[in-house]
């Protein structure tokens, strides 16, 4: 399944990294945090102060590290960010505030950056305290274990897991005033996602020279239309945090909307965002297969939206997906009930190049054909509702016997 950005604009950087942008060094270590041997605390640091924007959970209940997070933003800056998985530090009270300033205070120390410019993360177990003496040692330890190469940014990503059984990670390059300019990402995410900045924990960096503002406004519109059209299990939260870092040294023309190469770099930009949801939504806890719903002939891309994401969050869609029933039934009913302009005369559905539904009614199709198709790893669902010309896409997975027992014991 191929992806919704114009790829002309960039070149996919094979093997590439967190760190491949010049200016950055990463890495990660055990400290003690998980219960198991994996690494559970993870650092990116970059040569010089760059431009930085983020976005957050909208979850009302936000943890302490996002706090720290946006006070450190607030002059559009960050040289470093310190993260931790195995503890979410959220619903922790003045100590876990406390707890996540000590964390940005031993990080700005151990790398040698201005206390103001280190973002926290945390990711894991809500309700707990951090456990600050495992905590203080590996972040005394990070500097040691931080560089450029694969390796070290191997070790990053995999300090930024929980419940995911793979790294996400993308990379692109860019031709800007005829300098090539790298974006990079890592994310984690398997559980607790759901359509609203569900982007868990993400991080982005970039040699351009952009201003905050650009970044931001960027970083906002890529995750509309990538983190926020996606979902596993219709929960989001209290940690979400995507974190994107430009260091400038690949030295090009400040990049603008008005910038002759601003749409390039847009959409490699995009296209980082795009592989790393869609690795989220793959790598869903107990999924089976990656889903992807396209909505088109809506009054509008907002509605489009809105229907798509109700189909990709209906539990019965998810758990026909795993059962391989082409049950259009609860295709029908999920866009029924999205909320939005449908003509209940004109919707046409098809399981990948199948059609199972035309102007909202049944077609004799191949049962032994669609079982086969949608046993497969990658399932896409076409609605087309012949009612505008609005389009979107929505990633989700299945919902499986394995989801319900990795979260029925998450805590023990």
């Amino acid at each position: 399944m191929g992806t919704n950005v114009e790829q002309k604009a960039f070149t996919i950087v094979e093997n590439g990294t967190i760190v491949t942008p010049r200016g950055f060094t990463a890495g990660g270590l055990h400290c003690g945090l998980k219960k198991t041997s994996r690494n559970d605390i993870g650092a990116i640091r970059c040569d010089v102060p760059a431009t930085a924007a983020a976005v957050y959970t909208t979850n009302v209940f936000q943890a302490a590290p996002l706090k720290v997070t946006r006070e450190s933003l607030s002059n559009g800056r960050l040289q470093a960010v310190i993260v931790n998985s195995g503890n979410a530090n959220a619903c922790t009270g003045q100590q876990g505030e406390e707890d996540a300033y000590a964390m940005r205070t031993a990080a700005a120390r151990e790398l040698g950056v201005a206390e103001e410019d280190v973002a926290v993360a945390s990711t894991g177990v809500i309700g707990e305290l951090l456990k600050m003496d495992a905590v203080h040692s590996g972040i005394s330890g990070l500097p040691a274990h931080m560089g450029k190469e694969e390796e070290e940014a191997e070790h990053f990503s995999q300090a930024i897991l929980t419940t995911d059984l793979v790294k996400k990670e993308a990379c692109v390059a860019v031709e800007v005033n005829g300098k090539t300019i790298t974006i990079a990402g890592a994310a984690k995410g398997s559980g607790m996602i759901h359509p609203n900045m569900a982007t868990m924990l993400a991080f982005m960096t970039s040699d351009a020279v952009i201003g905050a503002e650009a970044l931001q406004r960027l970083l906002r519109q890529a995750t509309n239309h990538t983190f926020n059209m996606i979902t596993v299990d219709g929960d989001t939260s209290t940690n979400d945090m995507l974190v994107a870092m430009s260091s400038g040294l690949a030295g090009n023309e400040e990049l603008t909307v008005e910038h002759p190469d601003w749409k390039a770099f847009a959409a490699g930009f995009t296209y980082v965002c795009e592989v790393l949801a869609k690795a989220i939504a793959r790598d869903g806890e107990g999924a089976t297969k990656l889903v992807e719903v396209q909505v088109t002939g809506a009054v509008s891309d907002e509605s489009a939206q809105a229907i798509a994401k109700t189909v990709i969050g209906s539990s019965l869609v998810k758990s026909a997906m795993f059962g391989a029933d082409a049950n259009w039934g609860r295709i029908i009913a999920a866009v029924g009930r999205a909320g939005q302009p449908v003509n209940p005369e004109t919707v046409d559905i098809r399981l990948g190049d199948i059609s199972v539904l035309a102007q909202s009614r049944p077609v004799v199709f191949d049962e032994e054909a669609a079982l086969a198709y949608l046993q497969t790893d990658t399932v896409r669902i076409v609605v087309d509702l012949h009612h505008g010309k609005g389009t979107a896409t929505a990633w989700g997975c299945d919902l499986t016997y394995d989801y319900v027992r990795i979260n029925a014991a998450y805590r023990t």
